[in-house]
């Protein structure tokens, strides 16, 4: 069986072809992909960037708080009720941040507070009461328990944040306690500046508990991955996992929130931002560089078989006028081939040969 030979048609177009097409491929690839993992840290460090900051900053607001409340302790009078109540009800009437604020004696009573809410009530029970009674302290957020009745609207629960501090005489002895009740939604207020349209931000309880996010988690324990790391390590961490709703997120862990001194809270920061709303411009512009790449070489590919062509042509008609020449006296010299310096070399020499042969005959 005679062997078959590939044409230098097929040589020249299939062999260009791989030549071509395959580094620009290998080279498109190792593009794309540094250009995704290039985009995925460059995510990720604007997501640390955001909590960390995001977190700083409102461990610094909180610090404030906490400094005030054990700044204005050092100033209670108990001596004078009327004006530690004339000072705490201005204070609470200009910075609203305060729901609450209020001075007890060393048995939990309430002697003076804004507004004259709960005066006369036991706190004893109550958390900020018991630590303040050793020193400046903070209360993870709780719902309002005395306080409902004398704020709430009868439909959303009030929540607070509680700092206190011990109220001294100039001897050092501690003669009392000076509570406040933050109003919880001005740290939510703080926390949804932080977010963006696909950016959501998250903190956790000491338990892992939801306290901010999205809906559809608050109040939830949550159980992924960049959860479990705000319990495990002290520095920022960075996962990209599937959470419960099926979406594939890019997560920052922050897991302190505080400042200096603060007492904490226990609290840990979580910016997420869903990967693939993130990476949507950078895979758009992947697929728009492989389309024009396609396309680039479709026309490459149309224009090597041209030049394929062009090629082999005059080489078909040389060797088809010489296939004529072996077998039978041409009626007609082969064709002048003057496209390229070989094929023209060919052709004379054809036409001398057929020459010698029509002599010699």
């Amino acid at each position: 069986m005679a062997k078959s030979w590939i044409s230098l048609k097929g040589a020249v177009f299939f062999g260009g072809a791989f030549l071509m097409l395959l580094p620009a491929f290998v080279a498109g690839s190792v593009y794309t992909g540094g250009l995704q993992q290039q985009t995925e840290t460059l995510l990720a460090e604007k997501l640390r960037t955001r909590g960390e900051l995001g977190a700083d900053q409102l461990g610094r607001r909180l610090h404030q708080l906490w400094l005030d409340v054990d700044g204005l302790s050092r100033s209670v009078d108990l001596e004078r009720l009327d004006g530690v109540r004339q000072d705490i009800t201005l204070l609470g009437q200009l910075d609203k941040r305060y729901s609450w604020i209020g001075v007890t004696n060393l048995e939990g009573k309430v002697l003076a507070a804004s507004g004259g809410i709960l005066e006369g009530a036991s706190v004893s029970q109550r958390s900020w009461f018991r630590l303040g009674l050793t020193g400046p302290t903070a209360v993870d957020v709780h719902e309002a328990q005395l306080l409902a009745k004398h704020l709430g609207n009868g439909r959303d629960p009030l929540r607070f944040i509680d700092l206190s501090a011990p109220i001294r005489r100039k001897d050092g002895t501690i003669v009392g306690v000076i509570g406040s009740h933050v109003d919880w939604r001005w740290v939510t207020d703080n926390l949804k500046s932080l977010g963006a349209p696909s950016i959501d931000v998250i903190l956790l309880a000491r338990d892992q508990r939801v306290l901010f996010g999205p809906p559809d988690l608050v109040e939830q324990p949550l159980t992924v991955g960049a959860a479990a790391a705000a319990g495990r390590s002290t520095d920022t961490a960075v996962q990209r996992e599937r959470w419960p709703d099926g979406r594939e997120y890019l997560t920052v862990t922050v897991p302190t929130v505080g400042h200096a001194d603060l007492p904490s809270f226990g609290w840990s920061l979580l910016v997420r931002e869903d990967v693939d709303s993130a990476l949507a411009p950078t895979r758009e512009l992947v697929r728009s560089f492989w389309i024009q790449l396609g396309s680039g070489a479709l026309i490459a590919l149309a224009l090597l078989y041209l030049i394929a062509n062009w090629v082999t042509v005059p080489l078909r008609r040389l060797v088809a006028a010489a296939s004529e020449l072996e077998t039978r006296a041409p009626s007609q010299p082969p064709h002048a081939e003057t496209r390229y310096e070989e094929v023209r070399r060919l052709s004379v020499s054809l036409v001398r040969l057929q020459t010698r042969l029509a002599d010699q005959a």
